[in-house]
């Protein structure tokens, strides 16, 4: 049904049949709508049908519904369902995710929903709350299948068939001894491929990417997207197979950790979404936009202490602002390459040398291009070859500052244990400005007389 129709047919059929209590061409719809869709429908439809909506869900439905959903969505629904089916929804999460709910909201409440849950899956919930955040502690989950290693593949995959429904991911089998420690893991083509008889010692492999529980969030996606897993093992100090991260939430964490270094280059430092209020957004920006006020102060004061070189020549106006523009960019972007790299990796010596090197030529050759492009423009414009001179000069001078500043700033910062992150674009472009509007200013006061 839902396949020829648009999203406001679909929408419209939902709230028809709800109106008309026709559960049966309700659930029609929800069979083919994946669990994205289902929300995006759930949050369409007006409030007055929102309950049964969730009503006429089955209680695995109700589960994907809620992992597509933010906290304060999460927690009304869990309201609107009440204790018992809550209880079930809550049973059936996986508890990574429950955690990162429960850590979001006020201890009471999580103390509540921790209470109204079966007593094996509350533990194991708290269990990983203990975990610091932004670990591979907190992110794990613990639905994945182990086998020992001298089961057969015919047992091994008896086995899956049994905890078919209970893993998140069956691409790989983890091996593991009788005290849980990890031996091995094989993937599910390993066994299609194997002969049934044959031991899983015999096909495993031994040398296993693993990670620890007190391991960033970060260096795990790192390992994930390494190494092309959908999952990876997270054991704790004695090799003890504790749980697994799976590829959603890595694609979690990389958005989670994007916004964050997004909001730090912008200044704003803490999250900031559509739903912060206006006073609370203000008060997180101000902060570093009041010290940059300041250190904006100082341009103006270089400004007017070559308010008689200006007075002079007019014409060195016109292309003042487009040269600390252009600065401020061309630092900003260097930013950007050094931030996105040490996301990823965390270079040594040698390699931040070689990052500066190649940022020098970056610089270098950009600013040739640009340099002799806005002398020719200068000279055409105003028919100064001096003036030319001083603006392609002074361009060229200032992008290779710019892409330096860009690039040594954030490694000095990652040098000192500090996020480079905070190496914000607003404050590079402000340090440029005041560097190139020096350097511009510096150069027409030398070149004065013949500019006349």
């Amino acid at each position: 049904m839902a396949l020829l129709m648009t999203d406001n047919e679909i929408t419209l059929a939902i709230v028809q049949s709800l109106k008309e209590g026709r559960i049966h061409e309700f659930q029609e719809v929800m069979d083919e709508l994946q669990p994205y869709d289902m929300a995006q429908h759930y949050l369409r439809i007006p409030g007055k049908h929102r309950t049964k909506f969730l009503l006429y869900l089955t209680t695995e439905q109700l589960t994907e519904l809620m992992d597509e959903l933010d906290s304060d969505e999460q927690l009304e629904i869990l309201h609107k369902l009440g204790i018992e089916k809550s209880k079930e929804v809550l049973d059936r999460m996986d508890n990574d995710d429950l955690a990162s709910l429960l850590a979001d909201i006020e201890p009471h409440r999580a103390d509540e929903l921790l209470a109204n849950m079966n007593s094996d899956e509350s533990t194991i919930v708290q269990n990983l709350m203990n975990y610091p955040p932004e670990t591979a502690g907190r992110i794990m989950n613990d639905r994945y299948v182990w086998i020992p290693g001298h089961y057969t593949i015919r047992e091994a995959i008896d086995k899956i068939k049994h905890f078919i429904e209970y893993a998140e991911f069956l691409n790989y089998l983890y091996v593991v001894d009788e005290d849980r420690r990890l031996e091995g893991v094989v993937s599910y083509k390993d066994l299609l491929l194997g002969e049934l008889d044959e031991e899983i010692s015999n096909v495993m492999y031994s040398r296993v990417v693993k990670a620890d529980v007190l391991t960033d969030q970060e260096e795990v996606a790192n390992l994930i997207s390494r190494y092309d897993f959908v999952s990876l093992p997270i054991v704790e100090d004695d090799n003890r197979l504790v749980g697994v991260v799976t590829v959603d939430d890595v694609i979690d964490v990389v958005m989670q950790e994007a916004n964050e270094d997004i909001e730090k280059l912008s200044a704003s430092g803490k999250s900031i979404d559509f739903k912060t209020k206006p006073i609370v957004a203000a008060y997180r920006r101000l902060p570093w936009l009041v010290l940059l006020l300041f250190i904006g102060l100082l341009s103006g004061g270089i400004i007017s202490r070559f308010e008689a070189t200006l007075e002079t020549v007019v014409a060195l106006t016109f292309f003042m602002p487009m040269i600390a523009g252009m600065t401020g960019n061309t630092g900003t972007q260097s930013l950007a390459v050094v931030v996105r790299g040490l996301v990823s990796q965390k270079p040594n010596f040698r390699q931040s040398i070689k990052l500066i090197v190649r940022e020098l030529w970056v610089g270098i050759i950009i600013g040739v291009i640009c340099a002799v492009l806005i002398t020719g423009i200068a000279y055409f414009w105003q028919g100064s070859l001096v003036l030319g001179f001083v603006v392609g000069s002074s361009l060229l001078l200032t992008l290779i500052i710019g892409t330096m500043a860009g690039t040594i700033i954030p490694l000095i910062l990652f040098k000192l244990n500090i996020d480079p992150a905070i190496a914000s674009g607003p404050l590079i472009t402000t340090i440029n400005d005041i560097l190139s509007l020096l350097i511009y200013f510096g150069i027409a006061t030398v070149f004065i007389s013949q500019l006349m």
